[in-house]
């Protein structure tokens, strides 16, 4: 197997993200109580998630926008207290900075060092992950995100874009992710060498079909299995 680049997944695959996110809709809460208390009141947290996703459920055009749909979210809410206008960039500003404020594995920035210096990588991923705010944008070539992209994972064309801006045909290219469908579907359908980051040790999901060409623990392990190849 010839592996020339890798493009990589970020949430849940170099950090967990649900903490992240929590302490985001916190955030964002504890600004709504200060500022806005009949907002907050109206909309407690598990409210505006339950809002968030009945956005997303009629807003499949936007199923690749997370962002879009946070500010839909939003407005409705403020608007539903009477606020035409809802200060969407400071409420933004908010949530996207804890967003970013993310705990890496202890595997993943040692071998992250140890690939990029080898390989071209590009970042993909379906998310508001900021690789900047996190202090890790050195470490790649390029970031591929699905809401410039227009696509979300699984769809194949987001992983053929990735492809397209590393210069490098897609069966020389390693995709690593932790998700089975959106990784390693989604990459096996368009083309890529498949890498699946299985921190829990779980059997591959025999209803997706043919299994990743590499199940490892962790970055560590895909480091060594890289390094060993070259």
């Amino acid at each position: 197997m010839r592996i020339r680049a890798l493009t990589l997944d970020l949430d849940d695959t170099l950090w967990p993200v649900l903490p992240a996110l929590e302490r985001a809709d916190h955030d964002l809460d504890a600004y709504l109580r200060q500022h806005y208390p009949h907002v907050a009141r109206a909309w407690p947290i598990p409210a505006m998630r339950a809002l968030r996703a009945e956005v997303a459920a009629e807003r499949t055009d936007l199923a690749h926008d997370f962002t879009t749909q946070r500010h839909i979210t939003m407005q409705r809410a403020f608007a539903h207290c009477g606020i035409d206008e809802a200060p969407l960039e400071t409420l933004w500003d908010i949530y996207f900075s804890a967003r970013n404020t993310v705990d890496l594995y202890p595997d993943s920035l040692p071998a992250l060092q140890r690939i990029a210096a080898r390989w071209p990588v590009a970042s993909l991923t379906n998310g508001n992950a900021d690789l900047d705010r996190i202090g890790i944008r050195a470490h790649f070539a390029h970031h591929v995100c699905a809401r410039d992209a227009g696509v979300a994972k699984p769809d194949p064309r987001i992983f053929v874009a990735a492809a397209e801006r590393l210069g490098i045909a897609p069966e020389e290219i390693l995709h690593v992710g932790d998700d089975p469908e959106l990784d390693v579907v989604g990459a096996r359908d368009a083309g890529l060498r498949t890498a699946w980051i299985n921190r829990h040790g779980h059997p591959w999901p025999g209803a997706l079909g043919t299994a990743p060409d590499l199940n490892v623990r962790d970055m560590s392990a895909l480091a060594d299995w890289l390094e060993a190849l070259d």
